[in-house]
């Protein structure tokens, strides 16, 4: 497949760290510049059952954020009701995952969207077959990498190993940088206090920006648009 479409694959260090929340906002901030938000999720589990369907809060999240552009299964072409990895979420539903559709899907959006934003499964090593892993998914897409980072009391080594991963898998990821999103307040991690300083010490990429818990707001505001890029 051949995309000239530019644009950004946010992955987490986990799940349930905030890809879908600071994707949203991505795509808000884009939208707010007067450009075609495409959104896209190439599978879900752990979807619920509205009106006959299977549906990903994520990928509405996401398509609501971009404008609505599209259809919803353009967002997201391959649901399952499994909270489970997406191909063991089929399986539990006499299906199967389509490895084909979930690269090729993102082509609707080529002459719909100025950029397009791809939101990937858990991390980077979060399963999507037998043999297959979101880091395919972003090494066949080619966009940057935007690692969500949950501020919280280990998020240091799995950021590093995250970043790690990235630089080493199958000849390398490209990554923009890292996002640290604010979890729900705890007083008992004082951690939370000098994670972003660590951070920046630590790692090869930049710290972008951080998020504050809900909060629509980067601090500092990236320009996304500047770190989105085509396939090469």
């Amino acid at each position: 497949m051949t995309l000239r479409l530019p644009g950004l694959f946010i992955t987490g260090t986990n799940t349930e760290v905030g890809k879908t929340y600071v994707a949203a906002a991505i795509a808000r901030r884009l939208r707010q510049r007067g450009r075609r938000v495409g959104v896209y999720k190439p599978a879900a589990s752990g979807c619920r059952r509205e009106g006959g369907r299977l549906v990903s809060d994520d990928a509405v999240a996401l398509w609501e954020a971009a404008g609505r552009p599209g259809s919803l299964d353009w967002v997201c072409p391959q649901c399952f009701e499994a909270p489970l990895a997406p191909h063991l979420a089929a399986r539990a539903e006499g299906k199967q995952l389509d490895p084909d559709r979930l690269v090729e899907g993102i082509a609707v959006w080529q002459d719909e969207a100025d950029v397009v934003l791809v939101e990937g499964a858990g991390g980077l090593l979060s399963p999507m077959g037998d043999s297959l892993y979101v880091a395919d998914l972003a090494r066949s897409f080619g966009f940057p990498l935007i690692v969500v980072a949950p501020n919280a009391l280990g998020v240091i080594n799995q950021t590093l190993q995250t970043l790690f991963v990235a630089e080493r898998y199958r000849g390398g990821l490209p990554v923009a940088g890292v996002v640290l999103n604010h979890p729900a307040p705890r007083s008992d991690d004082p951690s939370v206090a000098s994670n972003r300083e660590q951070l920046a010490l630590h790692c090869r990429v930049p710290i972008l920006a951080a998020m504050a818990w809900r909060s629509d707001r980067f601090q500092p505001e990236p320009d996304w648009l500047a770190l989105a890029r085509a396939p090469a």
